[in-house]
């Protein structure tokens, strides 16, 4: 995959130096520029707005995007914990299989439960009708499979063969939604407007006659929303004719939208070498701290990376083979104590980040460019090592 971002913005500025290394480092400015956007497209279209903690869940910043956005979407139990602690406003929670215990709270901390099948709901539709007798006041929601797939990348195409992702729309039937207020579908992944509304021209006709059993419909996330060429004024008035046409409630759920372009991830050289060309071993490790570039996989931009000059080949500290960030023309000539920055690694990156063989985690650290205020958010220890471990 080719990332569309990648805008040093700020950070073009900004001493890495200032860090110690590995650390994240977020910019408040942009995220709240990004929250901006949002918030205008959501006024502007009458629709509600939710964060998708899946992508960026630095609940430091959770009061930030209240102050912008409706709430937020949570993928289970623990971000749905997190959202009803650290956010404001909703709560819209859907996983793919519930567990029972799991469900029993999120059932008394989510506005919105959104269920993969209609024969989840049924099973468990004694403990939702506990929990509303208990005094509970949330909507039930179904994901369903539009079945047009318009990923780049089959794999991460939720409308893929075989998907294990929503209820086949073709398959959909009234009993289906019986107690059901609304349906939700998630088919984009860094796209723009056009996937959008060729996926609702092909949807529209088969859930038609159900507007009038449902109250809301919610177009998930993948929406680029943020980037400088997303088509925003096509997304606006369309939003608003899809909910004049269809008397809905409308939600969207984005989640690198909100975090595009607002951070950096800095590391620093380790050792350098030659085996054919130059490789330099840096304390950044793709497998630990930036999965997406191995599972992707993709290359990140790199600040201040030079158009021409020889590559050198850059890699993590891990055991692992295939732990190799990319080719890059370096800022400088390659040396041991340089640093180096990794672009728009606020998204995924942060929430995705292991030690495996024991690398070290990044610290996080906040950096508000506006006023150049930088404060360290949380650093990690080997106690945080071995409490995953037993």
């Amino acid at each position: 995959m080719e990332t569309r971002a990648g805008d040093p913005g700020a950070f073009a500025q900004f001493d890495l130096r200032r860090v110690p290394s590995p650390s994240f480092v977020v910019d408040e400015a942009a995220i709240r520029r990004n929250l901006a956007i949002l918030k205008e497209v959501r006024d502007r279209s009458g629709i509600r707005m939710l964060a998708a903690l899946k992508a960026f869940s630095m609940w430091s910043l959770g009061d930030v995007v209240a102050e912008y956005l409706d709430g937020v979407c949570a993928s289970g139990i623990f971000e749905a914990r997190l959202g009803r602690d650290h956010y404001g406003g909703e709560v819209a929670t859907y996983c793919a299989g519930y567990k029972e215990d799991d469900l029993r709270e999120i059932l008394t901390i989510s506005d919105h439960i959104i269920f993969n099948s209609p024969a989840q709901i049924a099973r468990f539709r004694p403990l939702i009708e506990k929990a509303r007798a208990k005094g509970g006041q949330f909507d039930i929601g179904l994901r369903i499979n539009p079945e047009h797939p318009e990923g780049e990348v089959e794999k991460y195409d939720p409308c893929q063969r075989h998907s294990r992702l929503g209820h086949p729309v073709s398959q959909l039937k009234a009993a289906d939604l019986e107690g059901v207020s609304g349906l939700h579908f998630h088919t984009l992944c860094e796209q723009d407007f056009l996937p959008l509304e060729r996926t609702w021209s092909a949807l529209e006709p088969l859930i038609r006659p159900y507007f009038k059993q449902l109250k809301w419909l919610n177009f998930g996330g993948g929406h680029h929303i943020t980037r400088a060429d997303y088509q925003r004024e096509s997304l606006i008035a369309f939003l608003q004719q899809v909910r004049e046409t269809t008397g809905l409630d409308l939600y969207l759920e984005p989640g690198e939208a909100v975090a595009l372009d607002a951070g950096i991830l800095v590391g620093e050289i380790l050792d350098v070498m030659d085996n054919g060309m130059p490789i330099a071993i840096t304390d950044v490790s793709a497998t630990c701290h930036m999965p997406d570039v191995i599972e992707a996989p993709y290359r990140p931009a790199m600040l201040h990376e030079r158009s021409e000059g020889p590559a050198v080949r850059l890699g993590g500290p891990s055991c692992l083979a295939g732990d190799v960030i990319g080719d890059y023309r370096l800022p400088e000539s390659a040396h041991v104590g340089q640093r180096i920055a990794f672009l728009d690694q606020a998204h995924y990156s942060m929430v995705k980040t292991n030690t495996f063989n024991g690398v070290p985690l990044p610290s996080i650290h906040l950096w508000d460019s506006a006023t150049d205020k930088l404060r360290e958010i949380r650093s990690f220890r080997y106690e945080d090592f071995r409490n995953r471990l037993s």
